[in-house]
């Protein structure tokens, strides 16, 4: 299960605007020329939001809600969600938590899959625990989460019996009860440490004293530890009733069938015969100003958020939808001059943002964040302070707000685009959020043509009253967040004030807003020709090669209506460079890519972009350089004028230069503070000693970063293309994208020169041990059981060796979890490398109590032993077949995966057609081939124990 927890962090970041069907509104007034727009066309702003029409809705007599819709993204499969008005915040002072505890005995016993049943079925089903079956609880909400294949009528039906399990029938069997008081300690536990105890602090400050600063979801520890089965039960009893559901069931169905089960499985539900009211909770505004600072030990940066309430403009109508375009734009226009801000050579911030969005309770808000630089925060809030001052006095220019409404309306168009390709599982949060919120849930044509309609209306002036109107001084909680050794740097709310009325009162000068008018690249490309073709069999592709020696492999799909990716590698990396000049080397790539490309700068590249759905990057990795990117159909030439221009016109500006080194510098303050920095810190160190490529580096290291040399290693890194390899997949044709293979591809620089990379013989040591850190307050341990060595790399072993990680993952979860409550979370990872030699890692991690985690390491070794002793039980094994076929379903229609396939064929001189013959290859996996490859890898002298303790500890 996975609990919301929206608070748990070291600042709170309401949720920005990002689509207009967000809960977001604005009463601000039509501008003139807006009205004269809109009375030429067919709009009336007071008419309320078309419901998507494609989704049937009905409800009970009993109440209870229904939404199904038919999608067939992905093909054979089902989403379910059962969506309940029910969550903490209408818990009693002695229920703090059983709205979460119920959640997860929803899991723990149900009238038709008693105990654990219920995960045991659905894995079989293929269904992963976790990442496909899963659950949440919020303040006001629980929802459950069932993803399903739908071709299979008698899943199907069970899938829909457990959701009719989980609306009312769990069991809350009390040995079940007292079992789950454990896993959730665990996970209250696991979320312990510098932001829970700076949240607890400021949440009072942040929701007005209200119900909800007293109702974390979570729960609290007396509670959840020695409550009486019966209070759950009366709970459950209470609020599990039908006028507060709804199933939401979108996926390849026949709808009127399903209907005809959810009407036949659900009608039978009853409510109590005196229900409880559901009251509707609210966070007053105070009408005042508040302020507040908190410190920790363990806190790394310090961070300043001034928090702005309104009331909350829900959108209903038009005018509502309109309201939340603008307040979508100012969003966009303000945070594009902070991020140039952020790219000065001496930047005033780690980070800055401005948003206005939704807070919860009832709430709107405008917030300013920013993280400081060590011991500037004032001047990383009087920046924000004064970019917010010189747009209350100056506005947005007309080319900012025509950007923006470009920008928007391009999103508008590939959605349309896309919308026979759009995933059910979004469909179903749409329509959760209809139910839970009141929220709108337009049809894909409603939302493109409104947006459509809507966007030449909106007028600048009308953008900026929007941000005036939200930049008030009332009702503006400051909360600042700190080193507890800073503490005494920080501003009393006076010395605040004050700050404050210093920008004010600066003479603040209007925007300049620089768009550069050159041409990307200096000079267009002298065109070269393709060489050689050949066809790969099986998988619809075909293998390019030009004349510069260039290959190129194209694989067209209709996954996608508009989607192009591209890839490119080509052998070297860091590895041919001195460890000298790693740092330069490994973080050359880094800095060209921020720094614009030809002609332009950053800023000015970004402002060419806007409107194209457009992304190219280079990268340079230990053992190869490379490009990614992606791209639609209408920015294919702009796609390769920049991988061009990344080859023949690289830049790297002083000016990023300087903003990277010290934005890096700055980050790395106070890291020895932070408890899972120094356990990351120790482990790496423990293996790799001080071999610069492998741990974290320090700050005089990053002071070594050479700017001319960076710039030097990334053009001998991209000086010759011959023996570079493009993958490109997606919707094209041959014939659409050849002429720029031809124009772009075949005229990069090439000087046949080759090179392999370099095997640096940074190995872990032979032997295992066992090295325990102290660092933290919290009463909590992290363990990671790791083996590391040499591995025979071929493709039966990597699918035992997968199959591996899985069935022991099952049984950690079964054991650390279920039966000894010692865990929330556990599982195994696997992962193993072909160069520069065939290596492997295998590692086991958790958290737990101090007094617990010796007793789980011997158990986690425990079960690692029964797989090596007597390998996998037949039905763990066919638990990780069933899910690997089910997920190849989906993963063969996803660009994504073919791109990461060809690629790491290419790559690993692999057969790239193998995973046309993955089906075969996993039905002859064995349990005897599974307990080999246990045997082979996990052994004993190559276990290294990594313990990370409180201070306190032993």
């Amino acid at each position: 299960m996975k609990l919301l927890k929206p608070l748990a962090v070291a600042f709170l970041l309401p949720a920005t605007f990002v689509s207009v069907d967000a809960n977001i509104g604005s009463t601000s007034k039509i501008h003139s020329i807006a009205k004269v727009i809109l009375s030429q066309d067919s709009i009336s702003l007071d008419k309320t939001l078309p419901f998507d029409n494609e989704v049937l809705v009905g409800t009970l007599k009993n109440g209870f809600k229904y939404y199904i819709r038919r999608n067939v993204e992905p093909e054979k499969r089902v989403t379910m969600y059962l969506g309940i008005k029910v969550g903490s915040i209408l818990e009693t002072d002695e229920e703090q938590g059983l709205a979460h505890f119920l959640e997860h005995m929803n899991f723990n016993g149900l009238k038709h899959f008693p105990k654990n049943e219920l995960v045991n079925y659905l894995q079989k089903a293929g269904v992963r625990f976790g990442s496909d079956l899963n659950a949440h609880t919020g303040f006001d909400e629980t929802v459950y989460k069932l993803p399903i294949p739908s071709d299979d009528p008698e899943l199907l039906k069970n899938g829909l019996q457990v959701m009719r399990d989980w609306a009312q029938d769990a069991l809350l069997d009390t040995e079940e009860i007292d079992k789950e008081r454990d896993v959730i300690m665990e996970e209250m536990r696991g979320s312990r440490g510098a932001n829970q105890r700076m949240r607890d602090k400021f949440l009072p400050v942040l929701l007005n004293g209200s119900l909800y600063s007293k109702r974390l979801p979570i729960g609290t520890e007396e509670i959840v530890t020695t409550f009486k089965p019966e209070l759950i039960r009366e709970f459950h009893k209470k609020w599990y009733r039908p006028d507060l559901q709804s199933l939401i069931i979108v996926g390849d169905i026949d709808v009127a069938q399903i209907e005809k089960e959810v009407i036949r499985l659900f009608s039978d539900m009853t409510s109590p015969a005196k229900p409880e009211v559901r009251k509707e909770y609210k966070v007053d505004l105070l009408n005042k100003n508040q302020f507040i600072v908190v410190a920790d030990p363990e806190m790394q940066h310090t961070v300043g958020q001034i928090i702005i309430k309104h009331r909350e403009e829900k959108v209903k109508t038009v005018r509502d939808y309109r309201s939340a375009l603008l307040k979508n734009v100012f969003n966009q226009l303000i945070n594009s001059r902070l991020r140039e801000l952020s790219q000065q050579a001496n930047p005033p911030f780690l980070q800055g943002q401005v948003s206005i969005g939704s807070l919860f309770g009832g709430l709107d808000n405008m917030s300013l964040l920013f993280v400081a630089n060590p011991g500037k925060f004032d001047l990383g809030l009087k920046t924000l302070v004064r970019e917010m001052e010189r747009f209350e006095k100056y506005g947005f220019t007309e080319t900012e707000f025509q950007r923006v409404i470009s920008s928007i309306a391009k999103g508008n168009e590939i959605s349309y685009i896309e919308r026979d390709k759009k995933k059910s599982d979004v469909y179903v949060e749409s329509y959760l959020r209809n139910f839970i919120d009141d929220a709108p849930s337009l049809s894909n044509e409603d939302r493109y043509q409104l947006t459509k309609q809507l966007l030449p209306t909106l007028t600048l002036k009308e953008v900026e009253n929007v941000g005036k109107k939200f930049y008030a001084d009332v009702n503006r909680d400051v909360i600042i967040m700190a080193p507890e050794k800073d503490k005494a740097l920080l501003p009393t709310e006076d010395v605040m004030n004050a700050w404050i009325s210093e920008v004010k009162k600066e003479d603040i000068i209007a925007y300049e807003d620089k768009v550069s008018e050159l041409p990307l690249l200096t000079k267009q490309p002298a065109k070269g020709v393709v060489t050689a073709t050949r066809n790969i069999n099986g998988l619809d592709a075909k293998e390019i090669v030009l004349s510069n020696g260039v290959k190129v492999i194209l694989k067209p799909t209709t996954f996608k209506n508009d989607q192009i990716l591209i890839s490119a590698f080509s052998p070297g990396g860091t590895s041919l460079y001195p460890d000298a000049e790693y740092m330069t080397a490994s973080n050359a790539s880094g800095f060209v890519n921020g720094s614009g490309v030809g002609q332009l700068n950053a800023i000015e590249l970004r402002k060419y972009l806007t409107g194209k759905h457009v992304n190219v990057s280079p990268y340079i990795s230990e053992r190869s350089e490379g490009i990614s990117g992606s791209t639609d159909k209408e920015g294919l030439k702009t796609a390769f004028e920049l991988i061009y221009g990344y080859f023949t016109e690289p830049r790297l500006d002083d000016d990023i230069f300087q903003s990277g080194i010290a934005r890096t510098l700055s980050s790395m303050e106070n890291r020895e503070d932070n408890p899972d920095f120094v356990y990351s810190d120790m482990m790496l160190k423990s293996l790799y000693g001080d071999n610069i490529r492998r741990i974290v580096p320090a700050p005089e290291k990053i002071k070594t970063i050479n700017q001319q040399r960076a710039l030097e290693i990334y053009r001998e890194r991209f000086a010759d293309a011959s023996d570079f390899t493009f993958i490109i997949v997606g919707s094209f044709t041959e014939e659409e994208v050849k002429p720029y293979l031809e124009q772009y591809l075949a005229a990069l620089p090439s000087i046949s020169r080759k090179e392999e990379a370099r095997n640096l013989g940074i190995l872990e040591p032979n032997k295992g041990f066992e090295k325990i850190v102290h660092k933290g307050k919290e009463e909590k341990v992290m363990v990671q059981l790791k083996y590391y060595g040499d591995y025979d790399y071929s493709e039966k072993e990597n699918l035992n060796f997968d199959a591996l990680e899985s069935v022991l993952s099952i049984k950690l979860t079964e054991r650390l979890r279920e039966d000894e409550g010692g865990v929330y979370g556990t599982g195994a990872r696997g992962s193993s490398s072909k160069y520069p030699i065939g290596r492997y890692s295998f590692s086991v991690g958790f958290g737990t109590s101090v007094d617990k985690y010796q007793s789980l390491i011997n158990s986690a070794l425990d079960e690692i032993n029964k797989v090596k002793k007597d390998g996998p039980t037949q039905i763990d094994l066919d638990k990780f077949i069933i899910e690997q076929k089910r997920q190849l379903e989906i993963q063969l229609r996803e660009n994504t995966f073919w791109m990461g396939q060809i690629a790491g064929a290419y790559q690993n001189n692999e057969d790239p057609t193998y995973i046309l013959r993955y089906l075969e290859e996993l039905d002859k996996l064995t349990i005897d081939s599974v307990k080999e490859v246990a045997n082979k890898y996990l052994k004993e002298d190559r276990l290294f124990k990594f313990i990370l303790l409180p201070e306190t500890g032993n």
